[in-house]
């Protein structure tokens, strides 16, 4: 056997790991929470899915969770997600997104969207911010009715927009929500961003994730992971932003970190802080019952819905 097969030119547990031969093995930290589900109508009273194909050039996908349609004409707030995993693991297609964006579709009476960004290593960084944007952008070509999803033509109020992502997906969340504001995306509105459990990168992870992004600086120089060297912060278009962190995360400290920094900056929103002490790294997404995990939900809920 090549022993380029065998042997290891990387490794970076509990993600993925690169054999010589340039092969990817992923870890399996998801606890079985990975298993793709399929569309339609979900358990969840009312709740609908289906996948959708945001751009035929880059095969990248998405799927849209409709809530319970009570009449004709009625328009829905759209909430834009983007899933954690350290921009090598996870979907919008798994039970973890199924269940988190099913309960956010149900509670806050929202149509959601989660864009399947490619996944590095096979996909280098920054294709997966590309990926994301260029997602925001399809469904900002729905905003005369005339873009190619019906379900975004009939029920989607793109005057009404939330971003939200968890862990890496929370650092893609307020990539868009800048780049958005940079380049002066028409077409929908982005009223609020849920920031949540965000990845700003450290020390302990510099070399992963410079290995998926090979035009990074790392964690101090780079404005993906250290938004205050960021000049085009101040563009973020919205106008509030959750932080969300968990007392345990050893990411919290970077989480509070942005937080001050959007407060502190030129931006001239409105951002919130909200910590779940005692709890670890997205602990909500495995159980979302949990004792802890309720009132953040309720949090999140209470943040999309406000007037």
């Amino acid at each position: 056997m090549d022993s380029s097969s065998t042997e290891i030119s990387h490794d970076f547990p509990p993600f993925f790991k690169v054999y010589k031969d340039g092969r990817v093995e992923r870890y399996q930290i998801l606890d079985g929470g990975a298993k793709h589900i399929p569309t339609g109508l979900d358990p969840t009273p009312g709740v609908q899915s289906k996948d959708v194909v945001v751009s035929s050039d880059t095969g990248v996908k998405a799927r849209i969770f409709l809530p319970k349609i009570d009449g004709p004409g009625k328009k829905f707030p759209l909430l834009v997600h983007y899933h954690g995993g350290g921009f090598c693991l996870g979907s919008p297609f798994d039970s973890i997104s199924q269940n988190f964006l099913t309960y956010l579709v149900t509670h806050a009476n929202f149509i959601a969207i989660s864009i399947d960004y490619r996944l590095a290593p096979e996909h280098p960084l920054p294709i997966a911010y590309d990926d994301s944007l260029a997602g925001l952008q399809w469904i900002a070509t729905h905003s005369n009715g005339s873009g190619p999803e019906p379900w975004l033509n009939e029920y989607a109020d793109l005057g009404r927009v939330f971003l939200v992502g968890e862990s890496a997906g929370a650092n893609i969340a307020h990539y868009v929500a800048v780049q958005a504001g940079t380049i002066g995306l028409e077409g929908l509105k982005i009223n609020g961003v849920l920031i949540v459990h965000p990845f700003f990168g450290g020390k302990e992870v510099d070399k992963m994730y410079k290995y998926l992004c090979p035009s990074s600086s790392g964690c101090d120089d780079d404005p993906k992971l250290n938004p205050g060297v960021d000049p085009n912060l101040k563009n973020m278009a919205c106008d509030r932003v959750l932080v969300c962190v968990a007392g345990k995360d050893w990411l919290r400290n970077r989480g509070e970190a942005y937080y001050e920094t959007l407060a502190e900056s030129e931006w001239g929103g409105k951002v919130e802080f909200y910590e779940s002490s005692d709890e670890d790294h997205c602990f909500h997404l495995f159980n979302l019952n949990s004792e802890k995990a309720v009132p953040l939900m309720k949090k999140m809920v209470d943040f999309i819905t406000q007037e």
